[in-house]
């Protein structure tokens, strides 16, 4: 038998009676022989109650301070999870994040993870307990609380299971795998049963919120085989059938895709974008550095960039950015950036989404950007800004077409069809 970490969010520990389902599911794998990490959320909606207690107090919240409210969500629910263990007569002992430890950088509410120590919880399984660490949270070099940002604890249990060495990480969610696209969209998706780690990393940063991008990203450098299963199964299931149902994020391309057909995955979206110009800048070296700089500086995320070409000795840079971030974003490039490099004007659009295909089979197959694109046109659909990979394409739409692309596409592409 294996060590297994298994990861619950917000809505699987979402209530007393969830969370003591929990309690009966893992309790059901240690019974099996299973060593035991479990990583939980803070119930569902408290991260958000607790950040809003304390924009009560203060409109924007020292960085420090709300990492500091911020992880007792999940300090409340390893507890609870730990109770539940033990009245079903399983040992169980919880640890927060700086217990662990789970070593982070400095940079709040956004932190990174740098190392962990396992030494703790290796001893700990040793001696028969199911270990409950709390997700989402650390602690920097200083002894300063930390958070790994929304969707942080799928980045903690990953992290963890590389750390141990897992098996295994199993992720239970509110839904039972990944989808070609998002059910409440499209109602014809459909469950993969395999995906490789290179489209779930493209998936996930596309909008797909399945994962957290930085779980994946965790899974895929340290090679540890995720599972993408649903907590609203009977937790009762064999162990032999939950463990074979699900997604399984794999290393390799699913063998029983068809090598010879253009094969896309799924499509992603992601709604929550704003995007930004900055028009008439000098068009000379050191001008995309000028910009974006102080942007990367204010730890804002910047992933596709415009640049058209240039006229009498000017240019306009357009990017994107997450639209949590876009009045911080324009603030600073009007108020630092504009005096610096003497641009004309700032300007943006807080009502954009971006629409992404992803698939392997984009890497020996041409005519897949055609076919996208001329799928958009037939419904009228205008592309403002166009990015790829190896194995993905990205368009950014009015958000009003958000939902029209994803279906059309869906549709042109026959991921309905199994």
């Amino acid at each position: 038998m294996g060590l297994i970490v298994q990861k619950f969010g917000g809505t699987s520990v979402g209530s007393v009676e969830r969370i003591r389902n929990v309690a009966r599911r893992v309790a059901k794998w240690k019974a099996a022989g299973h060593d035991l990490v479990v990583v939980p959320s803070a119930m569902a909606g408290e991260t958000n109650r607790l950040i809003a207690l304390a924009k009560e107090i203060q409109a924007q919240p020292d960085a420090r301070e709300l990492d500091v409210v911020a992880s007792t969500g999940e300090q409340v629910t390893i507890g609870l999870l730990c109770m539940a263990l033990l009245e079903l007569g399983v040992k169980a002992k919880s640890y927060a994040g700086w217990q662990v430890k789970v070593l982070t950088d400095s940079a709040f509410t956004k932190a990174r993870i740098v190392a962990i120590d396992g030494q703790n919880i290796l001893n700990d399984l040793k001696l028969g307990f199911v270990v409950v660490v709390a997700g989402f949270q650390g602690v920097d070099e200083t002894g300063n609380i930390t958070t790994l940002g929304r969707g942080g604890s799928d980045t903690s249990a990953v992290a963890l299971a590389s750390a141990l060495k897992a098996d295994e990480c199993h992720i239970y969610t509110d839904v039972d795998g990944v989808y070609t696209t998002d059910p409440r969209v499209v109602p014809e998706a459909r469950r993969l049963r395999t995906v490789s780690f290179e489209e779930m990393l493209e998936m996930a940063g596309a909008g797909s919120k399945v994962l957290q991008i930085r779980s994946v990203e965790f899974a895929g450098k340290y090679k540890v085989p995720t599972r993408v299963l649903s907590s609203l199964t009977d937790p009762a299931l064999p162990v032999r059938e939950e463990g074979e149902s699900g997604t399984l994020i794999t290393f390799e391309e699913d063998p029983h895709m068809a090598m010879e057909k253009a094969v896309i995955s799924g499509v992603a979206f992601n709604r929550d974008e704003a995007k930004i110009t900055v028009h008439d800048v000098p068009d000379r070296p050191g001008i995309a550095y000028a910009i974006l700089g102080p942007i990367a500086d204010a730890n804002i995320d910047v992933d596709v960039i415009v640049q058209n070409v240039g006229h009498d000795g000017m240019t306009d840079m357009t990017f994107p950015v997450h639209r949590s971030d876009y009045p911080k974003a324009v603030k600073l490039l009007k108020e630092q950036v504009k005096p610096h490099i003497k641009c004309r004007e700032v300007t943006g659009d807080d009502r954009i989404a971006k629409v992404s295909i992803v698939g392997l089979g984009m890497r020996s197959h041409a005519g897949i950007a055609a076919q996208m694109f001329r799928t958009l046109a037939e419904e009228g659909i205008n592309i403002q800004m166009i990015s790829t990979s190896e194995i993905k394409i990205t368009v950014v739409v009015d958000e009003k077409y958000m939902e029209l692309a994803v279906r059309v596409l869906h549709k042109a592409f026959e991921l309905d069809q199994a």
